[in-house]
C-alpha cells in the first residue's frame, strides 16, 4: 500500500477521531494535516508496522497530547446563563446547549483520559488496542477511564 492509497483510504476516519479528540472540526483539520505530513515523511517505517491504522491514529493521539500542553492553549467558550423561569419543552437549542456543555466538561479533562474516552466510547477499541496507541498498559487505561468517567459523573450531578 503506498502513502496516496493509505491516505485516501483512513483520512476521513482520522478526521472524525481527531474532531472528537479536539472538539473543533478546524482543530481537527490542523491535527491530522500535521500528523499526516509526519506520517509521509516516515512512510516506510509507519509500512512496515503490523498494523499502519494503529500507528497512525498513534501518532495522531500524541500529536494532539503535545499540542494541548501549552497553558495559552485553553477556550472561552461565552454562553450566558439560562433562565430557569422560561422552560421551553422540546427546543432544539436545548440539545446543543446540553452538547456544548458535555464537550465542555470532555475539554477539562485531562488529555490521556479523554483521549482513552474517545478511543473507547467513539473508536470501539478494546483496552489492549487503547493502550498500545496510549503507550501504557492495560491497568491504566481501565483506571483512566474510570477516573473520567466519574469526573464527569460529579460534574454532571454539580451542574444539576
Amino acid at each position: 500500500m503506498t502513502y496516496e492509497e493509505f491516505a485516501d483510504s483512513r483520512l476521513s476516519a482520522l478526521l472524525r477521531y481527531a474532531t472528537m479528540l479536539t472538539g473543533d472540526p478546524h482543530s481537527a483539520e490542523d491535527l491530522v494535516q500535521e500528523t499526516m505530513v509526519k506520517v509521509q515523511l516516515n512512510w516506510k517505517r509507519v509500512q512496515r508496522s503490523d498494523s499502519p491504522d494503529g500507528y497512525v491514529r498513534r501518532m495522531l493521539t500524541n500529536q494532539f497530547i503535545e499540542l494541548r500542553r501549552g497553558s495559552w492553549w485553553r477556550r472561552v467558550l461565552l454562553r450566558a446563563e439560562p433562565d430557569p423561569s422560561v422552560p421551553v419543552p422540546s427546543d432544539h437549542a436545548d440539545r446543543s446547549a446540553e452538547r456544548d456543555r458535555v464537550w465542555s466538561m470532555l475539554s477539562g479533562l485531562p488529555r490521556r483520559q479523554r483521549a482513552a474516552l474517545v478511543l473507547r466510547y467513539y473508536e470501539d477499541l478494546p483496552d489492549q488496542e487503547i493502550a498500545d496507541v496510549l503507550g501504557c498498559a492495560v491497568g491504566t487505561v481501565r483506571s483512566s477511564i474510570s477516573r473520567a468517567l466519574a469526573t464527569l459523573r460529579t460534574e454532571l450531578v454539580e451542574a444539576r
